[in-house]
């Protein structure tokens, strides 16, 4: 069943609205979307410091901890500041496997003042999970939690 992304975005909105804390808004927003959306195992945020990607809030089994920028599909992302929707992890260069069961993935860059500070990794063990109708409506849920939070003086390299 397609997910009901303007519900979600509705929901997240509500869930951050009056919250600034990146922490806190980061963990409760990957556990809205692990518990709304089908199909996942693995919803979170990985934060930048530097040159690389530092492992953030998330729901799922362990995790990688450090990414370097342009690495894998999460640094690409970041490095290159494009969603990454991955219909086949397998067929990606230098993809990281922290998670075996991991077949697709979609990566949304978070910004601040212009410049990537987060990024949004979802994972599903399914092939050809994530279709373009996810991309946009994770888009509008990557740009609630960006709003919300206040990534100014938390030790976030922008």
């Amino acid at each position: 069943m397609p997910a009901d992304y303007a519900l979600l975005a509705e929901q997240l909105s509500g869930l951050l609205e009056g919250e600034r804390d990146v922490t806190a808004n980061l963990a409760n927003a990957s556990a809205l979307l692990n518990e709304t959306l089908e199909d996942l195992n693995w919803v979170g945020f990985y934060l930048r410091r530097g040159e690389e990607l530092v492992l953030g809030p998330f729901q799922g089994r362990v995790a990688c901890i450090r990414i370097p920028l342009g690495r894998g599909v999460c640094g690409t992302a970041a490095a290159l500041d494009e969603i990454q929707l991955v219909p086949d992890v397998h067929q990606f260069p230098g993809h990281i496997a922290c998670d075996g069961a991991s077949n697709s993935e979609i990566v949304l860059p978070l910004h601040s003042g212009g410049k990537v500070v987060a990024v949004l990794d979802i994972d599903s063990p399914s092939l050809n999970r994530f279709q373009p109708s996810d991309r946009e409506g994770l888009l509008q849920c990557a740009r609630i939690v960006e709003a919300a939070c206040d990534w100014d003086g938390r030790g976030w390299d922008k």
